[in-house]
């Protein structure tokens, strides 16, 4: 398997650059099993479209400003994108440097303050040490900016630090929006509280590396990068009591369904917590869900490849050229499609 066989031709026009006025305003493209036909639909149909007894399990992971800037001592501008808060002052981040700056040197940060260069990693991750004068989880809340994804062609603006951020966020750790669960407002939510369906969370910190490309040619030698994950007893207990009752298992997103995956042992979800780097494509059976609410996802992914485990590649590539001609908004901004499971091996 090619990472080549997951390329497809995307208008650059049709990558969302920024959110709509109302988060469950987005369309979302309904793909049920089979050869069923599409359904065009709006994210704020979703209470018609699922049942009472239904489980939506969500990341409620907060997005943390990790964008920062800076300049080495040679005096060459850097990026820091933070990908992980490490113990004390440390954070493992991604540089953006013409030159990559030798470990014991320091880089100025413009908002003030400095990073000590570390090490860096065989992954081409650099571990820095920050002395900014207080913990650096609080100091990066008023001192970083929301990091934007690359494919979002414009600097951060005020509405993005709410609205590149879930409603129902609460765990501070992750560098991008888990985005599925953008499209969800209150009165989305309260609407589907009154028709029955229930709610769940699990935690995945979305880590910088989620943006890194697929750079091997067979999707076999591809090695994922690692992310936090929890998978808490009582959610654990609601999965069961939902299955054991008729309900279905609805991911929303593709962090869900990763850190689900990860917490299956022989075939039973278990409560676990740790990092995670499953790597989920064709071939893989996933078991833990029944549908995937997910946004659509860049061309050769690791992302379009879990998504084609779900539904079938040959299915999933026909509803997203389905969206490309009804010109769906594409990435993080953009619109949603809601799949059910694959029915054979396409």
């Amino acid at each position: 398997m090619k990472t080549s066989d997951f390329h497809f031709d995307l208008p650059t026009g049709l990558i969302a650059q920024a959110p709509l006025a109302e988060r469950s305003a987005s369309r979302m493209l309904v793909v049920p099993p089979g050869n069923a036909a599409f359904a065009d639909h709006l994210v704020r149909d979703l209470p018609q479209l699922l049942r009472a007894g239904d489980l939506l399990v969500f990341n409620d992971t907060r997005v943390i400003p990790a964008r920062l800037f800076g300049v080495k001592a040679t005096g060459g501008r850097v990026e820091i994108m933070v990908e992980r808060l490490l113990t004390g002052d440390e954070a493992r981040v991604q540089l953006g440097v013409s030159k990559p700056p030798q470990p014991g040197s320091r880089i100025r940060l413009d908002v003030g303050g400095e990073a000590e260069v570390l090490e860096r990693a065989c992954d081409g991750f650099w571990r820095l040490r920050f002395h900014v004068g207080e913990p650096l989880d609080t100091w990066l809340l008023h001192a970083g900016q929301m990091p934007l994804p690359p494919y979002i062609q414009r600097e951060p603006e005020a509405e993005d630090a709410e609205r590149y951020q879930t409603v129902f966020a609460r765990e501070a750790g992750a560098v991008a929006a888990p985005t599925a669960g953008l499209h969800f407002d209150h009165a989305l939510l309260d609407a589907l509280r009154a028709q029955g369906v229930e709610f769940g969370h699990i935690t995945l910190h979305v880590g910088a590396g989620t943006f890194q490309p697929v750079r091997v040619d067979d999707v076999n030698h591809h090695r994922m990068h690692s992310e936090w994950i929890d998978v808490g007893a009582e959610l654990v207990d609601k999965v069961r009591r939902v299955r054991s009752t008729g309900g279905r298992v609805i991911a929303v997103g593709t962090t869900v369904v990763r850190a689900l995956e990860s917490a299956m042992v022989d075939g039973q979800l278990r409560p676990f917590a740790g990092d995670t780097s499953i790597f989920i494509y064709p071939g893989y059976r996933i078991c833990s869900v029944d549908a995937l609410l997910t946004n659509f996802h860049l061309p050769e992914s690791t992302l379009l490849m879990l998504v084609s485990a779900f539904a079938g590649k040959s299915r999933v590539f026909a509803a997203y050229g389905h969206a490309v001609r009804h010109r769906y908004r594409f990435f993080s901004y953009g619109d949603a499609m809601l799949l059910y499971p694959r029915e054979d091996t396409a």
